[in-house]
């Protein structure tokens, strides 16, 4: 497996968000034209935006927690690959962060109109959860991601996971 190299038509900043109980945050995401799916917080990095500062902008818009990027550290994981999302066609990226909180009440007054009419949802996910469901779950591999990074620590090496389109 290869990461794809950019120009991305989509290229995103996400956080593995993880509370004192080893629990991980996931959004239900979906839309008339989709089916449902559950994804971690984040989304599209602006222009001249660093990787890290989107991830910590996102994270504040989607649960009112404010991190500096650099305490995001090192990306944990990468997947990559084609998909036609309707909004948007071509080659995209996602880049994974890791962070850990004690505990959070999510505060989701920062969504934009298009998150408050897609996101139905958002639950805290133990890695047990992850692996039981049968709900789709993007990225794919995110369940043995989470129990190594919970177990090891993060990961010296980015780990590329496999494309979820």
């Amino acid at each position: 497996m290869s990461l794809p190299v950019g120009p991305y038509a989509r290229h995103t900043a996400r956080v593995l968000l993880v509370n004192k109980e080893d629990r991980l945050l996931l959004f239900k995401f979906g839309s008339r034209r989709r089916d449902f799916v559950w994804l971690t917080p984040g989304g599209g990095i602006d222009e001249g935006e660093t990787l890290n500062a989107a991830a910590a902008r996102e994270l504040h818009e989607e649960t009112g927690l404010m991190v500096a990027p650099e305490e995001l550290g090192n990306l944990v994981a990468a997947a990559g690959g084609h998909a036609d999302l309707g909004w948007v066609k071509g080659i995209l990226r996602e880049d994974y962060f890791f962070h850990r909180v004690d505990s959070l009440d999510i505060d989701m007054s920062g969504f934009t109109d298009y998150e408050r009419e897609s996101i139905a949802e958002h639950r805290w996910w133990s890695v047990a959860d992850l692996e039981a469901t049968d709900e789709n779950i993007a990225p794919w591999g995110l369940a043995p991601l989470l129990a190594s990074i919970l177990r090891d620590g993060p990961p010296q090496n980015l780990v590329e996971l496999p494309w979820h389109h």
